[in-house]
Formats: structure tokens, sequence, C-alpha cells
């Protein structure tokens, strides 16, 4: 049975029950955000954007259908991480025509969000983002979103040297590059599989989900994990869930 925190007047947010032993956010110094579906609602189909645009790069440098390049498309993102890491391995592709390629979207059905704003200035300590995207994409939705000033850095796919998360690789250069003790540091994600090397690590872990449910309508393998032990709590408003559980 799940339990219902209160986000906002006339509004309720999702929140799973707690787990015996889970990691809370007194000792948080240091708050890391996913971008993607994380700090915007996934029902606003952004990323949405992206995939198709992966699917059609993948049609183009391969000769093949757009069927044939979906299902390469997934079958790449489930084993590699990123399309992008797959068709790097698979077929040697260069990366920077289809970065380039694949973040060429609308981002007009983002719009400013005060309350997230209110709840990130009101975090005691550092933000950043760790993204498996770019930083002209993560930058072009913090603009949209109105968040940019609250984050001390981006840390996108080129600085994790296009290796994406979950690899271990990744977190452990994020780390290092901003000096970021994870037995202080929260981690937000809306892909459960994302947080396991960060709980491994230390970190206090928050999965991101669809406003209103904790249905997802993705790939089964993408709900993975989702009651997993390295995931410490699960909310479907980021802001409410700030403001309720991250304050101090």
């Amino acid at each position: 049975m799940t339990s219902r925190t209160a986000s906002s007047p006339g509004q309720t947010a999702f929140s799973a029950p707690a787990k015996a032993g889970e990691r809370a956010f007194s000792h948080v110094t240091t708050w890391i955000f996913d971008l993607d579906n994380t700090l915007y609602p996934h029902h606003l189909n952004l990323w949405q954007q992206v995939d198709g645009r992966i699917r059609d790069y993948i049609a183009e440098f391969l000769s093949i259908s757009p069927d044939e390049a979906f299902r390469l498309q997934k079958d790449y993102y489930r084993r590699y991480g990123t399309s992008m890491r797959g068709l790097m391995t698979e077929h040697g592709m260069k990366p920077d025509d289809f970065l380039d390629f694949v973040h060429q979207i609308d981002h007009s059905p983002l719009e400013p969000n005060p309350a997230l704003g209110l709840a990130l200035e009101k975090l005691p300590g550092r933000k950043l983002i760790l993204t498996n995207g770019t930083r002209k994409h993560a930058d072009a939705v913090m603009r949209r979103l109105d968040i940019h000033g609250h984050f001390e850095d981006v840390f996108d796919i080129i600085a994790a040297e296009l290796e994406p998360k979950p690899s271990q690789k990744t977190y452990e250069r994020f780390l290092k590059r901003h000096d970021v003790d994870p037995a202080h540091a929260a981690m937000f994600e809306d892909l459960a599989r994302n947080l396991a090397v960060p709980h491994a690590f230390g970190m206090t872990t928050v999965l991101v989900v669809p406003e209103g449910t904790r249905d997802v309508f993705r790939e089964d393998w993408e709900l993975e994990g989702r009651d997993a032990a390295h995931v410490d709590h699960v909310t479907d408003d980021l802001s409410g869930f700030l403001r309720t559980k991250c304050w101090r």
C-alpha cells in the first residue's frame, strides 16, 4: 500500500512507503539531478522528440528501415546505456554529428517552473546535473524551466568521455571532477538502474516517476528495480518531495 504526502493546495504527491533503514537527507550537502524526465514531467514528451530523432539518425546512418532502426535503437540503449554508445561500439560511429542531430528538438513545451526553482533554491548545499545528454540540451532545458541559476555545473556525456550512466566509471569521473563525497550526496533519477551505483557509493537515492501514478508506459526493462534496495525513495512530484523531505 502506498502513502501520499501533500505537494501544494489541492494536490497530492505520490510517496512510496518507507523502507526499513532507508537513507534520509539531513546529512546531504550535494544534490545531483538527472535531466530528462526528472527535472521536467514525463508527460511533456520532450524526450520522445529525441527518441524519434535517434531512430531517424540510425535509419539514415545504417541505411535501414525505420522499424529496424527502432529495434536496434532500443537494443543498444538497453545493452550499452545509450543508443549512441551502441552505434560507436558496433558500427564505429563518430558521436559529434549524432549528438548535434538528436538534440535539435522543440523545447517550447517546457515552461518556467517557479515551484521547482524555489524548492531548489532552499536546498542546503551544491546542486549539480549528471546527464547522458549534452550540455547544450541541458542548458536549453534549464533556461526554459528558469532554474539555470540554481545549478553549479552540468556533467554531460562529453564530460563522461562518451560513457553513459549506469557505467560505474561515469559516476567515478563525476565525483572526481566535482569533488563530491557520495556519503553526503543525494541522486535523483527517472531510471532505477541508474541509481544502483550511486547507492552502492553511499548516496541517498530518489526515483522520480510520472505524475499521479507509479505506472510508467515504457519498456518493461526500464521499470525493473523500482522496488529494489538501491532505491531509497520514490516520488511523482519532485518539487513537493524536495519541499517536504529535503528542506531543513
